[in-house]
């Protein structure tokens, strides 16, 4: 009886805490204003690291080019910069104008101010089709362009030009092509 009682003393705490974190995910995925960027490719980076598809990874700097079959380890690091385009923050609540044109879903930012400039996501029926994402930084030292694509199964691709005042422009491009 004794070893009963105790175990259940352990146990209890973690059941609660499991219990009002599962109900704290639920809330947040339900108060969501927009497109849940972050928790879309966190899931594709999921199955994705379960099905270990064979990758042709072009990777362009300027004239350079580099290309290889490889399969991904870390989806995530892969993704971190469609994950980082997640406009779902409490501050943002009000910052960007949704507009549906037949499949496709348009977030524009409403603030010039604003890094994610625009997300479009076209679905087939329910199933997402593709996803295309502008991010702009721009100040006295340093102004950076990013275009994200990502077509599930097909093509993700990254394109980046970077001008830093002391150091000229970059133009970085990685291009991923499932093989099938």
């Amino acid at each position: 009886m004794g070893k009963v009682s105790i175990i259940g003393l352990y146990l209890f705490p973690l059941l609660l805490i499991s219990s009002c974190t599962e109900t704290k995910n639920k809330d947040q995925a339900a108060s969501l204003t927009y497109f849940d960027i972050k928790g879309y490719f966190q899931g594709e980076a999921i199955r994705l690291t379960q099905e270990k598809p064979l990758i042709l990874k072009k990777i362009v700097k300027n004239a350079s080019e580099e290309s290889k079959e490889i399969r991904i380890k870390d989806w995530n690091k892969e993704f971190s910069l469609f994950i980082e385009s997640d406009i779902n923050k409490p501050s943002w609540v009000s910052s960007y104008s949704v507009k549906t044109i037949d499949d496709t879903t348009i977030y524009s930012a409403l603030s010039a101010d604003l890094r994610i400039r625009e997300i479009k996501v076209t679905k087939d029926a329910d199933k997402i089709h593709s996803i295309s994402i502008k991010n702009d930084v721009i100040n006295d030292l340093y102004k950076s362009r990013e275009a994200l694509f990502y077509y599930p199964d097909s093509l993700y691709r990254i394109v980046k030009q970077q001008n830093v005042r002391v150091l000229g422009i970059n133009d970085y491009q990685i291009i991923g092509t499932f093989i099938k």
